[in-house]
């Protein structure tokens, strides 16, 4: 099985929040490169990033899904 990146993170929490998204929609995704990244400061920006994959056939869905989806409003906003 070929994975293919959906999403580059240079932070955990951000390619954590991700996963759980796709994941929440049946996707199976996987995290590359987070416990380096979480082991020495800079790691994370020197090796491109935090990389969520997920199967190549599964591709091309989640990244619809990532750009169509809704994103929670920013609480710093009044409503």
């Amino acid at each position: 099985m070929k994975l293919v990146t959906v999403h580059q993170a240079f932070n955990p929490a951000d390619a954590g929040l991700v996963r759980s998204r796709l994941e929440a929609a049946g996707f199976h995704p996987f995290v590359a490169h987070e416990t380096s990244a979480l082991s020495m400061d800079g790691y994370a920006m020197a090796a491109g990033g935090i990389l969520v994959q997920v199967a190549e056939t599964e591709a091309a869905e989640a990244r619809a899904f990532l750009t169509t989806s809704v994103a929670l409003p920013d609480e710093s906003e009044p409503q």
